[in-house]
Formats: structure tokens, sequence, C-alpha cells
């Protein structure tokens, strides 16, 4: 799950180098320690929130730099003319100015190397025409935020550049509802409560993101534990499954995933943070029901539209690989 930055991570290029000593100006001091790239093009990673200095997103290029670890996550290079294809959208809501659609799992939000096509921006030129805003870019029109390719759920995509920047000033301060369906491994604890921590890049494996003690940015998530499965034998054990629901008050990059691997209880499925194997019976469940991807799905989104003021909300229930496995996992 992600909404921030609007870049698929685990096709990005990450690059970092050391800075000693700090002074000049920042876009200066990087073109010296990134030879291979022009201060030009720094500058436009830095008004992106693409570079960082220890974890800590720098933008201005104007500066003066200081000492420190910068890393610069380079965007791919993909086309710049998303081809439009047929593909079928569950369309929850369409007016002139947005669009909202229940976005299937496996379907990334915009094209990347190695996933040029079958995104929802694909879907989306061919559904909407000359009428997706293309304020965000040539190669993502509309996109104001997206979900990771295996999350499904509630995206909102923008037609007009009107409610483009009102989308994107919306999800900038946070006010947006947004609740989120995880089935984990175990059950955090409590079994209600708040997780705030800084996220960032993690320092043994940068294209993925951990909870840091200092630098990155701040995350905060609030969890009930909706149901468990799988009771255990002693008082005080921990299930062997639980189904939780995530609210959103940021939109960090794989924010959910992470915050609830932290609690020790990751989601199930999730190939990044599912650090740890499941109990036997429940991964006999994952298998019967054909989970492939992390359990993890965008119930609710709400919001205010941007050009008419009508407050919208949305809401739509798991697909069948949890629903499937949601059942298997109640008869433990």
């Amino acid at each position: 799950m992600s909404d921030e930055p609007l870049i698929e991570d685990d096709d990005a290029t990450v690059l970092e180098a050391r800075l000693e000593t700090g002074g000049d100006r920042l876009d200066k001091a990087l073109a010296k320690i990134f030879p291979t790239l022009s201060r030009a093009r720094l500058q436009a990673f830095l008004v992106e929130g693409v570079v960082s200095r220890d974890g800590q997103t720098v933008s201005s290029g104007s500066a003066k730099a200081q000492s420190g670890l910068y890393t610069i996550l380079v965007p791919p290079v993909v086309s710049a003319t998303p081809a439009s294809e047929a593909i079928p959208l569950t369309v929850l809501f369409e007016d002139a100015d947005l669009i909202v659609v229940d976005k299937a799992a496996g379907m990334a939000a915009h094209p990347a190397p190695g996933c040029e096509t079958g995104t929802l921006v694909n879907a989306l030129l061919a559904h909407c025409g000359d009428s997706l805003s293309g304020i965000g870019g040539v190669a993502r029109p509309g996109i104001v935020h997206r979900l990771d390719k295996d999350t499904s759920g509630v995206m909102v995509a923008a037609k007009s550049n009107r409610a483009h920047a009102g989308l994107s000033a919306l999800f900038a301060a946070h006010d947006i509802e947004r609740t989120y369906i995880a089935l984990t491994r175990g059950a955090p604890s409590p079994a209600k409560g708040r997780i705030e921590t800084l996220i960032g890049r993690s320092s043994s494996d940068r294209k993925k993101m951990a909870v840091l003690r200092s630098g990155g940015r701040n995350a905060i998530t609030d969890y009930v534990v909706e149901k468990v499965f799988g009771l255990p034998a002693k008082a005080g054990g921990a299930p062997m499954a639980a189904r939780v629901a995530c609210t959103l008050h940021t939109g960090r990059t794989h924010q959910i995933r992470v915050h609830l691997a932290s609690k020790g209880a990751p989601i199930l499925g999730d190939p990044v943070y599912g650090s740890g194997s499941p109990a036997a019976a429940v991964r006999a469940a994952i298998a019967e029901a054909g989970l492939t991807r992390q359990a993890l799905h965008a119930a609710v989104l709400g919001f205010v539209h941007p050009v008419t003021g009508e407050p919208l909300r949305f809401e739509t229930p798991p697909p069948e690989d949890m629903t499937q496995l949601e059942r298997l996992l109640a008869d433990l």
C-alpha cells in the first residue's frame, strides 16, 4: 500500500554517496558526489522528493548542504505514452472530474519496467479517453495515489486538472478516510491501538522500508483486531491468525505492511515483510484459498469531492481469495 511517493519502489534504482563536507548549495554538492547525474536532473529529483540524507527527505536545491549519506531513488524509465487498453474496470463512481474504481489484485497503478501493460493507467486511458487528466505526467495521467500491485481495493483517479489539484491537496493534508483490511500471522497486541513511528529506507535493503529510530518520515496507523483465528491452547498465547482493520493517518510507502510486521503480526502472503512462517494449518488454508499475494485490501475511501464539495465514501468487501481464506481460518 502506498500513496507517497508516486513511484514503484521495487523498480527504482538506488544510488548512494556520502558527502563528507557541507557548505555548498545542495544541488551543487550533489552534482560532485553523483557525477553521472546532471545538476538539472538532480534539481528535478529534489522536487520529486526522491532524495534523502540519512533517511530524511531533502527537497531544496538552494539550501546549504550538510554532510551525511545521500540516497537517490532514480525512477525507472518507462514509455512516455502508455497504451490505451480495453481492460474491464469495476467503476464505483464517475463524473466529469473523477473516477473511483475497485482495483483488482495483480494490477499495477501505472506502467513500470517489466509491467508496461495491463495497468490501471492503460485501462483508464481506454475508459476515459481524452478526458483523463495529464497533470500527473504523461506516463501517469490522472494518478494521485496508488495501491501496491498486489493490494486490492478502492482507488480514485482524476479526469480533470482541477480535480487532480484538489485530490492531491487532500492527500497531502491527509484529509482522506482510508481503511484497509488485513489478514495477519498472529495478531498485534494490544487488540486496539495506534502505531506511530518513523518509516524510511531499510539500512540492510535499500529497496525495503523499515521502522527507524531517527530519520525517515512520520507514519501513523490506527488498528483494531476484528477477529482472531486458531485460539492458543495456553492462556496468554497468540492466535494463529487475525483479521485487522487499519486506518491510515499518513500515506507512507508500504506503511501498513511495515507497521503490522513491526508489531509481530505480518500480513499473510506478504513476500517482502512476511518474515517467519505461519502455522501449518494457516499455510494449508492459504494454499487452499489460492492466495498468492499479501492479504491486504483497501476497503474504505472517503473524501470531499474536490470540485462539487459533495462528501463521498466508498466501501468494498475483500475479493474472493481473501474471503475464502478468512472462511478457512474461521474453522481453525
